[in-house]
């Protein structure tokens, strides 16, 4: 059983049984940290869930600063989160961290790569079933989110889809006919980063930016 559920954390995927959520882990770890990180040397993985860090008050913290409340069955407390802590020699160069995001399909499997200051340097979809997913994964549309931050997305309003005064305003909804997507991963991108000023760098980047 112990073999099965560490199998199974190796992967993304929403529900462990219809109770027990899991979250975002990169497909194969050792491909992804060199081709985003050709210089790496090799890397560490960290799961951490929002329960052992400060159960529902921080929780609430993070609900907060993200701008929605989060799911209760597949961003619930005990959800791990897979953070890969990119190495060259003994120093950290960079991040790799992904998100489970409910999109209009089915989940989206974003995964995010940050340098050491928490920026956006690649992003790519590990999972998406949009019928237009061809466009959210091109490079015109990923390549949009390069040199962003954590402070960038706290000026993006989820509740009327605003982006006011963000840096990059020119990002663009590359689709079609798939608003609901282009919304749930800018969502998908904001929580990951939250967390990640959270779990790995004490929130350096924290603090509700309106």
């Amino acid at each position: 059983m112990r073999k099965l559920l560490l199998s199974t954390l190796l992967f993304c995927g929403i529900y462990l049984n219809v109770f027990a959520a899991v979250g975002c882990s990169l497909d194969d770890p050792d491909r992804d940290v060199k081709r985003i990180f050709p210089s790496s040397s090799g890397y560490l993985t960290k799961l951490v869930t929002l329960k052992e860090l400060g159960g529902a008050p921080l929780l609430d913290q993070i609900e907060e600063k993200l701008g929605d409340k989060l799911d209760p069955v597949y961003e619930d407390l005990d959800v791990p989160y897979a953070y890969y802590v990119v190495l060259k020699g003994k120093e950290p160069i960079g991040y790799i961290h992904g998100i489970n995001q409910k999109g209009k399909f089915g989940v989206l499997q974003i995964v995010v790569a940050t340098d050491p200051e928490e920026k956006i340097i690649a992003l790519y979809y590990q999972r998406i079933s949009s019928p237009e997913a061809s466009k959210f994964r091109s490079a015109a549309f990923t390549g949009q989110f390069k040199g962003l931050t954590l402070p960038d997305f706290y000026k993006y309003n989820l509740a009327d889809n605003k982006l006011s005064g963000w840096a990059v305003t020119k990002i663009t909804d590359s689709s079609s006919n798939s608003p609901e997507d282009f919304r749930a991963t800018l969502r998908g991108i904001k929580k990951d980063l939250i967390l990640l000023d959270y779990f790995l760098h004490g929130q350096k980047n924290g603090g509700v930016k309106k």
